[in-house]
């Protein structure tokens, strides 16, 4: 019962009206106002920031804020995997012979994700990794390896919640949300996938790279509210390094694994 009260609100409430209304707000001169009791709010390290609290001209503008390069050094290793974002890790395992991946208990179907049955079949038997950012969090999106754009995608129309009750109680988020999806062949000349996820209300991710070869470490793209990136690795193609869990935390940059 609890579940299908959630799944109800959400879908009444999420919808081109809050969307337009979260957004404007956000963008408007007045949201500059709530920036300091959102920095205290969220306990924002503002010695990281690259700007003074005075020269952003909106919440928005705060929201995607960038960072200073020397807090955010790059895993040096050509196989080492870097995380793409400032995030928790919210699960990570190995994609099941049938394609499908566990997220709070909830079952994923890889093709339901990818929006392809051929592109799936490149991961099964793979790893999987979900991380899950807060709105405390940096918000920009950097490229985890160096590789080769093979095809990219947009997927998915709504966004529903991508925060503890939204991935307990919520139908399919993950899989259902507007996203953004880029395939890439890695040095190890395998498959590696990174799966950008819009957060509720708000479909806004934008990518800032347009070229067809990423660099590990340099930007890809932002998100403008909270949300979730989801990496894919084809089978035998990666080992995550043995620290990482459930519920750690990472940072752009920082080493979350190697290819093989």
């Amino acid at each position: 019962m609890k579940q299908k009260v959630y799944q109800t609100l959400i879908e009444l409430t999420n919808g081109k009206w809050s969307s337009v209304a979260i957004q404007k707000f956000a963008k408007s001169s007045w949201s500059r106002k709530v920036i300091p009791s959102y920095i205290r709010t969220y306990g924002i390290q503002m010695q990281e920031v690259s700007q003074t609290i005075e020269s952003f001209p909106t919440l928005h503008d705060f929201f995607i804020r960038k960072i200073d390069a020397q807090h955010r050094p790059i895993a040096e290793g050509e196989m080492e995997v870097g995380s793409p974002v400032d995030a928790k890790v919210e699960s990570i395992g190995q994609i099941s012979s049938t394609g499908t991946f566990l997220v709070k208990e909830k079952s994923y179907i890889l093709t339901d994700l990818l929006g392809n049955v051929d592109l799936a079949s490149q991961y099964v038997g793979g790893t999987y990794m979900v991380l899950y950012l807060s709105p405390a969090d940096y918000h920009r999106i950097h490229s985890p390896v160096n590789g080769h754009v093979k095809k990219q995608m947009t997927l998915g129309k709504k966004s529903y919640p991508v925060n503890q009750a939204g991935l307990s109680y919520g139908k399919t988020p993950i899989s259902g949300n507007y996203r953004q999806v880029t395939h890439l062949i890695c040095p190890n000349q395998k498959n590696c996938a990174v799966i950008s996820v819009g957060a509720m209300f708000v479909n806004s991710i934008e990518m800032t790279n347009t070229s067809r070869d990423w660099i590990k470490g340099e930007e890809i793209g932002y998100f403008t509210f909270g949300s979730t990136v989801v990496l894919l690795f084809g089978k035998d193609a990666f080992q995550k390094d043995s620290s990482l869990t459930p519920g750690s935390r990472v940072r752009v940059g920082e080493k979350i694994g190697s290819m093989l």
